[in-house]
């Protein structure tokens, strides 16, 4: 299966930079470019894309926004955002706005490629216990938008005591091993918990699960 990118940045050199990367690829595509967020949407609900990769800190429609509105139009359609620091609150807001994961601008093309194909297989770039420390470091400095309390006490009830157990120990960051050696259970019953609470919480994976968490005050900054 050919995997469809689009790349976002009002940078064209690094555009093209990207672009021939991934055009030395049998099975990635450059499905369109665009110089800002807005041209991002629009490209983005005109066209199949399955990856989107999404620079932040751009003139107009800044890459957040346009992170929020590509997942809400196209669920499917995975966003990788491109950031300068691996401790920014760009990074943050973009996974709190939906994206998959985050990718240093200076990766080396083996790492892009391999965050490409891993978002498109519908995992997550960043790891919980990343996401984790990003939570910390700015969830405090950052307004809340209501997102979180007007999807979220619902759903949150809807999980059995078990399930909520298990998402707090995801949302510190703890692998299935780790979840299953601390609530003692089987690790093939922890992601099969796992599965049943992205399921029902309508996530995509696990850093979308730490964020939810997060956003209702299931875990606080530490």
């Amino acid at each position: 299966m050919t995997i469809k990118v689009l790349l976002v940045d009002d940078q064209p050199l690094l555009r093209l930079a990207f672009s021939m990367t991934l055009d030395s690829q049998p099975d990635l595509e450059v499905a369109g470019e665009a110089g800002d967020g807005e041209e991002a949407v629009r490209l983005a609900a005109e066209r199949p894309v399955d990856v989107v990769l999404m620079d932040v800190r751009m003139p107009g429609t800044d890459g957040i926004e346009a992170t929020r509105r590509i997942v809400g139009q196209r669920p499917d359609t995975k966003v990788l955002i491109l950031t300068t620091f691996d401790l920014d609150e760009y990074a943050f807001a973009g996974l709190r706005a939906g994206a998959s994961g985050f990718l240093l601008k200076n990766a080396e093309p083996d790492e892009l490629l391999a965050a490409i194909r891993c978002v498109a297989a519908g995992d997550a770039v960043v790891s919980p216990r990343v996401t984790r420390r990003l939570l910390d470091t700015f969830a405090s400095h950052l307004p809340a938008d209501g997102r979180g309390a007007t999807r979220g006490e619902e759903a949150v009830a809807a999980l059995t005591a078990r399930e909520r157990s298990v998402l707090i120990q995801v949302a510190r960051g703890l692998s299935n091993a780790e979840i299953a050696a601390a609530l003692t259970l089987a690790e093939a019953t922890v992601k099969t918990h796992v599965s049943r609470i992205l399921l029902k919480l309508g996530l995509r994976d696990r850093v979308q699960a730490v964020v939810y968490a997060y956003e209702n005050r299931l875990v606080q900054p530490t």
